[in-house]
């Protein structure tokens, strides 16, 4: 029997019993089957399977879209008809089965913030004046005489 677990915020999924009372996936996860994720960030959410890819399957639902290690899905035995696969399709389907998804807005492009160099960060020192020197005044060029 599969238990989910809340505690302090986190959702920590672990079994209970032998695990032979859990629906069997064996190698071949079909489109469409109803999973509980049960390792990562994404742990004791649901999911649905969209395409398998050798061990790895394509997932989508609570979680987030992505391909998981098969070993990582528990099956619930639900099943529900999936289309093309699309996370729209994903997000009606939910809905019927009374499942509210979060839709996430993608950020918005922003330009991003140049280097600048320490160099052109550092002023350039400006020459002291000192009495002597601004007592002394440039001399001036006498016109040569012309022989």
């Amino acid at each position: 029997m599969h238990k989910v677990h809340e505690k302090d915020n986190h959702t920590d999924c672990y079994l209970v019993g032998d695990g032979n009372d859990l629906p069997k996936g064996g190698n071949k996860m079909e489109k469409g089957n109803i999973c509980v994720k049960i390792a990562g960030r994404d742990a004791g959410k649901k999911c649905v399977t969209i395409e398998q890819k050798g061990y790895k399957v394509l997932i989508d639902g609570e979680t987030r879209r992505r391909e998981v290690n098969q070993s990582h899905l528990i099956p619930t035995g639900e099943k529900i008809e999936l289309q093309t696969g699309s996370h729209e399709e994903v997000v009606a389907a939910f809905k019927k089965l009374g499942i509210e998804l979060k839709e996430k807005k993608p950020k918005q492009k922003t330009e991003r913030p140049r280097k600048t160099r320490k160099a052109d960060l550092k002023q350039k020192p400006v020459k002291k004046v000192t009495k002597k020197a601004a007592a002394k005044k440039p001399k001036e060029e006498k016109p040569k005489k012309k022989e």
